[in-house]
C-alpha cells in the first residue's frame, strides 16, 4: 500500500506508532476521563501533565538581574538600527545617499498642497493614467504652494492679492506681459503680499526650481528700513536682504556689483532694498545684469515718464514688474497711463494714442457742462479702459479693514476766519489782483506765490507777518491791522480760526483721555508754530520733517508707538514722511491744511488707522470757511471722482464742479457756513440742518452722500469736536468707517 510522504501525514503516523507501544490499556482522553482521588500518602500514577505546560518558577524576593553581556548586546542592537529621517510623513528613500546625488523618484511640491489652509498658486493639470505613463517624470509640473509660515497670517483679501500678483508676473493673466499694479488702499497689507510673492518666486515654480534668482525693491528713502524690518518680521531670518540707505558712492557701487554678480539656486542675499534716489544715481551698475523681479513701492512717483527715475527703472533688465500705489490716479489720466505702461508696455498703445482714444473722451464726459453724446462716449471709453486695465490691476478699498480694525471717524471741519485774517485776506485780494486766468482748471506759475500766501494766511497770520513788514505786493499797509505790540516770538492762537480749534482739540484730548495726536501740515513753518504751541502748553512732542535722517526717523517712530512713551504729539511734514509710516501709537490725527493732490492727504491720514491699531480713530481735516482752502478741497473731490471712476469703478460718481467753477480761487465768501456744502447742492439739509429721511425722497448729490452734515454740534458724536465747536467751527461733515455705525440710514 502506497503511503503519503506529506509532513503532516508523517507526523500522524509517528504519533500512532508511539501509542501502540504504550502498555497502559485503560488510558482515556482528558476530556472524557474522570478524575480519581488518590489515596492519602500515595502518589497518583494516573496524574496527567500537559506537554505544553511550563514548570512554575520558585518565587523569591531577590531581584532578577540581566547578565552584563546580555545588556551590552541589547544596547548594541538599539544603536545599530538604520537611520530614519525625523520628518513626519516623510515618503522619500530611507537608504543611504551620497551628497550631490539626485534623489530618484517623482518630483514633489515644496509644501503640502493638501494641508488645511494651504494657499495653492498653481495646480498642475490632472493627467489620465495613460498620460502619466507617457510623461517624462523629470519634467512633470508640480504644485506651487505658499510657505505655511506666511499663508497662516494672510487674511482672505491678502490671499486673493497674492494669487493675483503671481498670475500676473508669471504671464498667466495677460500672455506676454509680466507686470501688474497693486492699487489697494492704505493699510491693507500691500507690503506683506509682495513679500509673500517674492519668497514664493525665489523658492518655487511649476518646474520644481526657483522662478527667479534675485529681486529688487525700490521705495522712498524713508521706507527702506521699514521694508528691511518687514522682511525680517515675516520671514524670520530665512532670508538675508541687502538694504542700502546710505554710504559713499564707492561703497554703494561695491555692494551693488556684489549683488548683481550673485548666481545659482541659493543666492546669499537675493533681495535688494534701495531708495529711488540711490537707484537713479547708481542705475548703470544695476543695468549691467538682469533681475528676476522689481517692486516699486509708492509707485505713483513714476507718474511722469519723462523723469530720470522712470527712465532708469524702465531700462532695468527685468520682465516682471510690480508697482505698489494706493493712489494710482492723482492728477490726470496721462499719469495713470505712465504707470500702466511701465508694468505692461504696449497694452494701452502709445501716449498719443491713449490721449486721443481714452483721455479726451473720458474727461469731456466727466465735465458737468458736457452734452449727452459726450457723456455717453466718455462712459463707453471708460468701460473699455477699465476692461483692459483690470487684467493687470487689483484694488480693494479700506472698507475691508472695518472687519479687523476699530471704528474710524473722519471729520471735515470748516473754521471761520478771525477778524484779523478776514481783513488781511480781503486786503490781499484788492492789492495783489491775481487776475491771471486758470486755463483748463490748471494753475499757472505766476499764481503760485499768491496761492501760497493765502494758504499760509489761512493757517496763521504769523506766517505772512514778515511780508507785511516788508510791504510786499498784496500786504502793503497790512502791518497796522495786527494788534499793538505783536511779536512772532510767541504764538497767539486766538488770531487764527484753525489754530484756535486745534488748541481746543489738544486741550480736551489731553485732559479727558490718554490718546496721542498726530499733527500734519504741508509747511515746516506751520510745524514751527505747533512747536511754540506745545511749549507754551507743556505738551511733550516729537517732530519729523525733511531735515531728519532716515535712521533717526525709524527710531523716533518706534519710540512714539511704544505705549510707555510720554510724547503726546507727533508732528509730521506730509511732504517729508507722509508715505508708509506706521503711527499706530496715536489714534487722533489733525490734517491742518489741504494739499492740491488728494493722494498726499490720503497718505498722511492713513498713518494711524492701519494694522495694529486698537483704539477708535478720529481724523480732523481743518478748512478755513469760504477761502481758497475750500476750493482746494473741492478740486480734490474732482480728482478723487476721476480716480473712483477709473480705479474703483464707481460709475455714479457725481459731476460736482465744472472747470469754470474751479477758476474762482481768489474769492472770499464771508456769508457762508461752508462753501463746499453750498456747491454740492445738498437736498438733504433744511435751514442748515440735516433731516432724515430727505424731504423729497432724494439724497445728497455728491461724494459726501455717506457723510453727515452738521451745522451745529448737536449732530456730532465726537465729544472732543463738540467741546471745540464754539471756538470757531461753522460746519462739519463726518462719517464712520463701519457701515452699520454710519450716522445715515
Amino acid at each position: 500500500q502506497r503511503r503519503s510522504l506529506a509532513p503532516s501525514q508523517l507526523a500522524k503516523r509517528k504519533a500512532g506508532d508511539e501509542d501502540e507501544e504504550e502498555e497502559e490499556e485503560d488510558w482515556q482522553p482528558p476530556a472524557s476521563r474522570k478524575r480519581q482521588k488518590a489515596a492519602p500518602g500515595t502518589e497518583s500514577a494516573e496524574c496527567y501533565r500537559s506537554p505544553f505546560r511550563k514548570p512554575l518558577a520558585q518565587l523569591t524576593n531577590r531581584p532578577h538581574c540581566l547578565d552584563s553581556s546580555q545588556h551590552e548586546a541589547f544596547i548594541r542592537s538599539i544603536l545599530s538600527k538604520p537611520f530614519k529621517v525625523p520628518i513626519p510623513n516623510y515618503k522619500g528613500p530611507l537608504g543611504l545617499r551620497s551628497l550631490g546625488v539626485k534623489r530618484a523618484g517623482l518630483r514633489g511640491p515644496l509644501h503640502d498642497p493638501f494641508e488645511e489652509g494651504a494657499l495653492v498658486l498653481y495646480e498642475p493639470p490632472v493627467l489620465s493614467a495613460h498620460d502619466q505613463l507617457k510623461i517624462d517624470k523629470d519634467k512633470a509640473p508640480v504644485h506651487v504652494v505658499v510657505d505655511p509660515v506666511l499663508s497662516r497670517v494672510l487674511r482672505p483679501h491678502q490671499r486673493e492679492g497674492v494669487k493675483f500678483l503671481w498670475d500676473c508676473v508669471t504671464s498667466r493673466r495677460i500672455p506676454g506681459s509680466h507686470g501688474c499694479i497693486m492699487a489697494d488702499e492704505m493699510g491693507l497689507g500691500k507690503t506683506l503680499q509682495c513679500i509673500t510673492l517674492m519668497w514664493t518666486l525665489l523658492r518655487q515654480s511649476p518646474a520644481c526650481k526657483p522662478e527667479i534668482e534675485k529681486a529688487v525693491v525700490v521705495s522712498p528713502s524713508s521706507l527702506v528700513r521699514n521694508w528691511y524690518n518687514e522682511v525680517e518680521k515675516w520671514l524670520g531670518g530665512r532670508i538675508q536682504p541687502l538694504a542700502i540707505d546710505g554710504g559713499s558712492k564707492e561703497e554703494i557701487d561695491r555692494k551693488l556689483v556684489g549683488f548683481m554678480n550673485q548666481r545659482g539656486l541659493r543666492v546669499p542675499s537675493p533681495i535688494l532694498i534701495i531708495s529711488y534716489e540711490t537707484f537713479r544715481l547708481h542705475a548703470e551698475v544695476l543695468q549691467k545684469g538682469s533681475v528676476g523681479l522689481v517692486i516699486c513701492d509708492e509707485g505713483h512717483r513714476l507718474k511722469n515718464s519723462e523723469n530720470q527715475t522712470y527712465q532708469a527703472l524702465n531700462s532695468l533688465n527685468t520682465p516682471r514688474r510690480v508697482l505698489i500705489s494706493g493712489t494710482p490716479i492723482q492728477n490726470d489720466l496721462l499719469e495713470y497711463f505712465s504707470l500702466v505702461h511701465f508694468v505692461n508696455s504696449g497694452i494701452l498703445g502709445t501716449a498719443q494714442e491713449f490721449k486721443r482714444h481714452f483721455e479726451m473722451p473720458i474727461l469731456k464726459g466727466r465735465d458737468a457742462d458736457a452734452s449727452e453724446a459726450e457723456r455717453h462716449k466718455g462712459e463707453e471709453r471708460l468701460k473699455e479702459l477699465i476692461s483692459i486695465v483690470n487684467r493687470c490691476l487689483i484694488r480693494r478699498t479700506s472698507d475691508i479693514l472695518s472687519k479687523y480694525l476699530p471704528v474710524k471717524i473722519e471729520q471735515v471741519v470748516c473754521c471761520r476766519l478771525t477778524p484779523l485774517q478776514a481783513e488781511l485776506y480781503k486786503n490781499f485780494l484788492k492789492q495783489a489782483k491775481p487776475v491771471e486766468e486758470l486755463k483748463e482748471g490748471k494753475i499757472s506759475v505766476s499764481s503760485l506765490s499768491s496761492i501760497t500766501s493765502l494758504k499760509k494766511l489761512c493757517n496763521h497770520p504769523a506766517l505772512i507777518y514778515d511780508k507785511c513788514v516788508e510791504e510786499e505786493e498784496g500786504f502793503m499797509g497790512a502791518l497796522g491791522l495786527f494788534p499793538s505790540g505783536y511779536s512772532t516770538k510767541s504764538l497767539e492762537p486766538q488770531l487764527s480760526g484753525k489754530m484756535l480749534v486745534l488748541d481746543y482739540i489738544l486741550a480736551v484730548t489731553k485732559s479727558t483721555s490718554n490718546d496721542k495726536v498726530v499733527l500734519v501740515s504741508n509747511y515746516t513753518q506751520t510745524l514751527d508754530l505747533f512747536e511754540k504751541l506745545c511749549r507754551s502748553r507743556r505738551y511733550l512732542y516729537v517732530r519729523l520733517d525733511g531735515t531728519m535722517s532716515i535712521k533717526k526717523r525709524a527710531k523716533i517712530v518706534e519710540r512714539f508707538n511704544s505705549p510707555s512713551s510720554p510724547e503726546f504729539i507727533f508732528m509730521l511734514s506730509s511732504k517729508a514722511g507722509g508715505c508708509g509710516l506706521n503711527l499706530i501709537g496715536a489714534n487722533r490725527l489733525v490734517m491742518f491744511d489741504p494739499d492740491w493732490n488728494p493722494a498726499n492727504d490720503e497718505q498722511a491720514m492713513a498713518r494711524v488707522w492701519r494694522d495694529g491699531q486698537k483704539k477708535r480713530c478720529y481724523i480732523y481735516r481743518l478748512l478755513s470757511t469760504g477761502t481758497i482752502e475750500e476750493k482746494i478741497f473741492q478740486r480734490q473731490a474732482h480728482k478723487k471722482a476721476l480716480s473712483s471712476c477709473v480705479v474703483d469703478e464707481e460709475q455714479d460718481v457725481e459731476r460736482h464742479f465744472s472747470l469754470g467753477e474751479l477758476k474762482e480761487l481768489f474769492t472770499l465768501n464771508e456769508t457762508t457756513t461752508s462753501d463746499t456744502h453750498d456747491k454740492i447742492k445738498c437736498r438733504r439739509c433744511v435751514n442748515g440742518h440735516q433731516v432724515r429721511p430727505p424731504p423729497d425722497g432724494s439724497d445728497c448729490t455728491s461724494d459726501l452722500s455717506q457723510w453727515q452734515h452738521c451745522a451745529d454740534k448737536r449732530g456730532l458724536q465726537d465729544s472732543v469736536l463738540r467741546a471745540a465747536w464754539d471756538a470757531a467751527v461753522t460746519f462739519a461733515f463726518h462719517h464712520h468707517s463701519h457701515e452699520e455705525q454710519r450716522g445715515i440710514p
